[in-house]
């Protein structure tokens, strides 16, 4: 697909902007919530680390997605790991947070933003890669362009949480509801959904809950 002269190259382009404009708002939760409880100069340095690797890994996952959704309890294992990663970031963030902007670290912040990413964009890059069409220019030039995007909405989300509290324990659930429906968006399980698709709804409300209240639990028993 040649860059110029080429309506269907901007109209791909334009959708791959579209589709991540849509889809980056979990993961600017997962960036800010990582993040927020950084110094400000760290701040900026895990929303652009972050934001940058999580592209990357975007551009590598579109090549293998499809067929690593058909392994079997991929997704389970992913989704697992997504709702450790809401507790996590509701228990330790919180605890960092009321002391100052102590936090993990850069290093800490930056490895949970991609393994966060990794998992949820699983399903998303799907959608990437049917609007790019095969091009690797375009879906590498789509990604590269919604970077800012990401970024603007992470520093966005910290303002918002550190004035309301509550987006925090929000922010929490919105992690854990997918990842209980990545779990129920696994190969083993997508009969039982299809038969009954209330399951799946039922997988993410758990998820949400038990983040919610298993982060809640730990933060009240380190608390003095």
């Amino acid at each position: 697909m040649e860059v110029t002269g080429d309506v269907n190259f901007w109209i791909g382009l334009i959708e791959i902007i579209w589709i991540n404009i849509i889809l980056s708002g979990d993961n600017a939760v997962v960036i800010a919530l990582a993040a927020r409880s950084l110094p400000p100069e760290q701040q900026r340095k895990a929303i652009l680390l972050g934001s940058g690797f999580a592209v990357v890994l975007r551009i590598v996952l579109t090549l293998v997605a499809a067929k690593l959704l058909e392994l079997s309890f991929l997704q389970i294992v992913g989704g697992a790991l997504l709702v450790y990663v809401g507790v996590q970031l509701l228990t330790e963030g919180e605890e960092a947070h009321a002391e100052g902007h102590g936090g993990g670290g850069l290093l800490t912040a930056v490895r949970t933003i991609l393994i966060a990413d990794l998992v949820m964009s699983l399903d998303n890059v799907i959608a990437v890669a049917a609007a790019a069409h095969g091009s690797t220019t375009l879906l590498i030039l789509g990604l590269a362009i919604s970077i800012p995007l990401v970024v603007f909405g992470s520093s966005l989300m910290i303002r918002v949480m550190d004035r309301f509290p509550v987006i925090v324990t929000l922010g929490a659930a919105l992690i854990g509801w997918v990842g209980g429906e990545t779990i129920a968006s696994d190969v083993v399980l997508r009969p039982s959904v299809e038969a009954y698709p209330w399951i799946h709804y039922a997988a993410a409300a758990t998820g949400a809950v038990f983040v919610v209240l298993l982060g809640r639990a730990l933060r009240k028993r380190q608390q003095p």
